[in-house]
């Protein structure tokens, strides 16, 4: 799909070339004749020099010839590395045109050189008329030199001249070049962006005339937009929101007609319960019933039925409570140790129940109906399967931050998948006895009750037994 910003992307790359090329070929073209017009210039000041340098060793020559002296000869020999060194240079110019008058110019050079040796040699034999006829020569050498250069210069500005002429025309339709490309790129630029622009803002209108069209409640209208971008995802999306809350409010027509179905059907359905309300046993009419029991029992001397039914009228008086109220840890103590009462009765010495409880733990508050399950699930598992019974201990243990209360039986113990099975929250068979509530059942709400799920744990070997660790903390679950 192309997006918004890769035509942005094309279009800024394509001008940026555009513009490179144009600023790369005038560059080029203006160094090409940069270079073209110093390298005139700098056959001028060559030949400029080859005159100074030939003025400059005549009038050396003649300092010698005055006081022949070591440091005037050493001039003189300078200025001949000088003019050979420009002379050189000047052998560098040489073209078709000016092969001629170069290779005249360069055998003044040499006959300037050679005269210069001369006179300095006839002065070395003292041979006067020598020197100053060598002298003489060299200052006429020099003077053709200098007018030999000027000659030069004069033919290389003729030659030139069309050159010149042809630089100046040149920047002249190079300006002219200049302008037109610029108006040309503007143009391109403005119809580019037109174009762009037309190419987004046609689509956004399309989804504003839709927007406009829902908002009048018209979800009937189907959404295009003929455009393969952003925005054409865009209108998509819109068109499939447009379908979903079409569907959506033809739901809730559909549950407003079940709805009121269902109301006509909800007085029947409360009548039926009514009815069957009234063939159930109310526990608290069998709460007073035991309770009456144990009072009968006590008066004609059976005392520990007496306290066997005062057991189990507590137990039941406790289970009717709702679940999500809380308790205190205290009075979770007190529900078990009358489970355990019952418990005795049952299985009278296979039964082997010790507690330690640290007193000063038992204001902490936990869910309602959280030991006794787990208690339970030990009598069920490790008590009733064994022929000689067994051992439970419950201990209650102060730590740091909270209160830790230990369940422990040696039973049979279980594997470490059923471990795991139990400690899931969110497994759909919790395991039921007695109260109905189970493990799982226990785990949930604890994590619930202190949204926290790090409070309930459990370490079982086969063979060895099984405990059941509780870490309640201190702090109350509006804290």
């Amino acid at each position: 799909m192309n997006s918004i910003q890769k035509k942005i992307l094309v279009l800024v790359i394509a001008v940026l070339f555009i513009m490179v090329a144009i600023w790369a070929s005038l560059t080029y073209y203006n160094q090409k004749m940069q270079s073209q017009y110093n390298y005139i210039l700098e056959r001028y000041l060559i030949m400029s020099e080859v005159t100074s340098e030939s003025q400059q060793m005549v009038a050396a020559l003649n300092n010698y010839l005055i006081e022949p002296t070591a440091a005037n000869l050493d001039e003189i020999t300078a200025n001949k590395k000088k003019i050979e060194k420009t002379k050189n240079k000047v052998s560098k110019f040489r073209n078709i045109d000016n092969d001629y008058a170069l290779t005249n110019y360069e055998n003044l050079i040499d006959s300037l050189l050679e005269t210069t040796n001369q006179s300095v040699l006839a002065l070395t034999e003292q041979q006067t008329e020598d020197y100053l006829s060598a002298f003489s020569e060299a200052s006429r050498i020099s003077k053709y030199i200098s007018e030999m250069t000027l000659t030069l210069i004069d033919t290389e500005l003729k030659t030139y001249d069309r050159f010149y002429r042809g630089i100046i025309d040149s920047s002249q339709e190079l300006k002219k070049l200049g302008t037109w490309l610029l108006l040309l790129i503007t143009l391109l630029l403005l119809l580019s962006a037109h174009w762009f622009s037309k190419r987004i803002t046609r689509p956004v209108n399309k989804l504003t005339q839709a927007a406009h069209d829902l908002s009048m409640g018209r979800f009937d209208l189907k959404i295009e937009v003929d455009s393969n971008d952003e925005i054409a995802f865009l209108a998509k999306m819109f068109d499939k929101m447009r379908i979903n809350i079409n569907n959506y409010l033809s739901e809730i027509k559909q549950k407003a007609q079940l709805e009121h179905e269902l109301q006509q059907s909800k007085l029947l359905l409360q009548e039926s319960q009514l009815r069957s309300l009234q063939s159930q046993i109310n526990p608290h009419f069998l709460y007073n019933t035991l309770d009456i029991l144990s009072k009968k029992a006590y008066l004609e001397g059976s005392e520990e039925t007496s306290d066997l039914l005062v057991s189990v009228a507590g137990l039941l008086r406790y289970n009717i409570n709702k679940l999500e109220n809380s308790a205190s840890l205290f009075e979770e103590v007190q529900v078990l140790k009358q489970y355990i009462d019952i418990q005795n009765a049952r299985f009278t010495d296979r039964l082997q129940f010790q507690m330690e409880i640290d007193e000063s733990c038992l204001d902490v508050e936990i869910p309602r109906l959280t030991l006794q399950p787990i208690v339970e699930n030990a009598v069920i598992h490790a008590i009733e399967p064994a022929e000689n019974g067994g051992s439970i201990w419950f201990r209650v243990i102060d730590g740091v931050d909270h209160v830790r209360i230990e369940m422990e039986d040696d039973g049979p113990g279980m594997t470490e998948e059923r471990v795991q099975q139990m400690l899931q929250v969110n497994t759909k068979k919790p395991e039921g006895h007695f109260t109905g509530i189970g493990i799982n059942n226990v785990v949930k709400r604890l994590s619930l009750f202190y949204n926290r799920n790090d409070l309930f744990d459990i370490e079982s070997n086969i063979g060895v037994g099984t405990k059941v660790i509780l870490k309640i903390p201190k702090t109350k679950r509006g804290e």
